[in-house]
């Protein structure tokens, strides 16, 4: 299927948060993010609602962005209950895995528990939770362009194979097995 446009990338990925200025300092402080812009009204533009908010947008580096609303009049923050806490999740990359475990000494300098650096493969991640209950992921690639197209090579098959069996294909066991050796 084709379409009759380009998507150009993602313009900002929005989530809420408890408290906008906690939030804006916890990811520049953190993780080094500028804050951008804020944006307060008392009405939603698109369906008129009133219901006032702050949205705020934080720079995640090469022309990407995450922004965070406060609904200070909405109920209380929460999360969806039927989904493990390590699925939903915000990933952002790093350059090496040397800055990997920079990000991890600074972050465990600020008094968080950091999990990590976990292997998976063509990666290493460590995993924290910012104020508002979100988990964050800062990954560093480590695989060859050869992993990748080996992956790309087998995902149609993979998502074939685990739409009629709801169990892990073993197309890219390699990577499975590269992580035990590793370990």
């Amino acid at each position: 299927m084709s379409t009759n446009f380009k998507l150009g990338g993602v313009h900002h990925v929005a989530y809420r948060c408890k408290d906008a200025k906690e939030t804006m300092e916890f990811y520049r402080d953190a993780l080094g993010m500028e804050f951008q812009l804020a944006i307060a009204e008392d009405k939603v533009p698109s369906t008129g609602e009133p219901d006032p908010y702050m949205h705020i947008f934080m720079d995640a580096g090469n022309n990407n962005v995450l922004a965070f609303f406060e609904l200070p009049t909405q109920s209380e923050m929460g999360r969806d209950e039927n989904t493990p806490l390590w699925v939903q999740h915000i990933a952002f990359r790093v350059g090496s895995l040397e800055e990997l475990l920079a990000a991890k000494t600074h972050l465990e300098g600020m008094g968080l528990d950091v999990l990590g650096p976990v292997h998976h493969g063509v990666f290493k991640s460590i995993y924290f939770f910012d104020p508002n209950g979100h988990r964050i992921e800062l990954a560093a690639d480590i695989g060859t362009p050869d992993q990748y197209a080996q992956l790309k090579s087998v995902a149609d098959d993979m998502i074939d194979e685990w739409s009629t069996t709801k169990k892990a294909p073993r197309h890219a066991a390699w990577l499975h097995e590269k992580i035990a050796e590793e370990s």
